[in-house]
């Protein structure tokens, strides 16, 4: 009785293990292959801000390189701030065999996507734009395209029709025996920002108070300014604009009782618009007219006045891989009187030194010789040292230079999310 149980027990292990091990087989044999498929995939080499961990996790149907001169795909993801949100563009370069297989695609995170959102969504424009170099590839044959049909072919209805609103009011006390200040500021804006049509809105207003009481001294001073600007703009074509500002204002510092400035202007960018994350060049040229209402008689003895001024800018805005540039040139003047003109120029640079290192330099000049709101009269010590009045001047200027290094693997194979998600160490000196 017990040898019969004995080799009813060898024959079922027997039956057990000749189903199962053809199953393992298989399985060792799938993956084998998937691997070797895998050696085939498109390299890829990805330049971006944000953490590549996280897309190498997402995508794991191509390689990633370390290098460009090995990659047969380069995939550059750059953005910029918006009134809708951050905008993203994706350009994809193929190298290689699949030299001039270009492409951009573009998505925009609107201001209430959290960061993770907007992570999930740049990886399914990246897969949708890898689709192309690994279509050609061995590996093609293991990836599937669905489609989700919860989602209607119809255009995006937003109810708010692009419009985006901000508001704010900010408030600040600071006192003690001798001394007291009071600032209040507020601001209203609103924009709406299309391929076809940019509108910007902004009203603010601001009020300073400074009280000073030492032994026999009592001193108060105030300041106050309110001001409208608007903006809209028209696009033509990829490389024409059409728009007009318009502001009204009234400061107590300009000696502005109350100021209105229309002012039609057209732009031309070198570049396309449609390259715009990477370079523009563009030529601003705005014809201007001023009515003004002084606080007080002006040094030209004038309470008022009606001006016809013009200005032309050049701006050169740069995303490459030596770093960031963004330069300008401005200048203006009054039509009375060819005198009366201002030349502003503005730089800012990123300077990508070697890889994590950067320098970054920023600064602006101006010679001024058009300050017609100029108030008669001395100002007095006090006026001066709280800046409360615009005292006469030919230039101003402001630098600064900063220094930062950012260090560590920015392309581990390995995604943990223990303790962060961090993968360098960065240090920041500016002086």
């Amino acid at each position: 009785m017990k040898f019969k149980r004995i080799v009813i027990l060898l024959m079922l292990f027997g039956f057990l293990s000749t189903a199962f091990i053809p199953t393992g087989l298989a399985q060792t044999s799938g993956q084998a292959a998937s691997e070797d498929l895998k050696k085939n995939a498109p390299n890829v080499f990805l330049k971006s801000s944000l953490d590549p961990a996280y897309f190498q996790k997402e995508i794991a149907f191509v390689n990633y390189v370390q290098s460009e001169t090995e990659a047969q795909v380069l995939v550059e993801i750059t953005s910029q701030k918006t009134e809708r949100g951050e905008e993203f563009t994706v350009s994809f370069s193929g190298q290689k065999e699949f030299a001039g297989v270009n492409d951009v695609l573009k998505y925009t995170a609107d201001m209430s996507k959290k960061p993770e959102e907007a992570k999930q969504e740049l990886a399914r424009i990246l897969k949708l734009g890898l689709m192309r170099y690994v279509s050609k590839t061995p590996i093609a044959s293991r990836v599937s395209v669905a489609f989700m049909d919860q989602v209607k072919p119809t255009a995006v209805i937003d109810k708010w029709n692009f419009w985006v609103f901000s508001l704010s009011v900010n408030t600040f006390l600071n006192g003690e025996k001798s001394y007291k200040m009071d600032e209040i500021f507020g601001s209203l804006s609103a924009s709406r920002v299309t391929e076809e049509w940019k509108i910007r809105l902004s009203l603010s207003g601001s009020y300073y108070k400074n009280t000073y009481s030492v032994e026999d001294y009592n001193y108060e001073s105030s300041m106050d300014s309110r001001s409208f600007g608007g903006l809209v703009v028209r696009s033509i074509s990829d490389h024409w604009s059409v728009g007009a500002y318009m502001g009204v204002s009234s400061s107590t510092y300009n000696n502005a009782k109350l100021s209105i400035s229309p002012a039609p202007a057209i732009e031309y960018d070198l570049f396309p618009y449609s390259q715009s994350t990477k370079k523009q060049l563009r030529f601003l040229y705005r014809l201007g007219f001023i009515s003004i209402r002084y606080h007080d008689e002006t040094i030209y003895n004038k309470t008022k006045e009606n001006l016809w001024n013009e200005s032309l800018s050049a701006t050169l805005e740069l995303k490459q891989p030596w770093g960031t540039l963004s330069a300008s040139l401005q200048g203006s003047h009054y039509f009375h009187n060819i005198k009366y003109y201002r030349l502003t120029l503005y730089g800012d640079l990123s300077l990508r030194i070697f890889k994590g290192l950067n320098f970054n330099f920023y600064g602006s000049g101006s010679r001024i010789h058009d300050q017609l709101a100029l108030a008669k009269g001395e100002a007095t010590l006090e006026e001066v040292l709280l800046q409360r009045r615009q005292l006469l001047t030919d230039y101003n200027f402001y630098f600064s230079i900063g220094i930062s290094y950012t260090f560590g693997s920015i392309l581990s194979r390995v995604v943990n999310p223990r303790f962060g998600s961090g993968s360098g160490t960065s240090i920041s000196i500016s002086m």
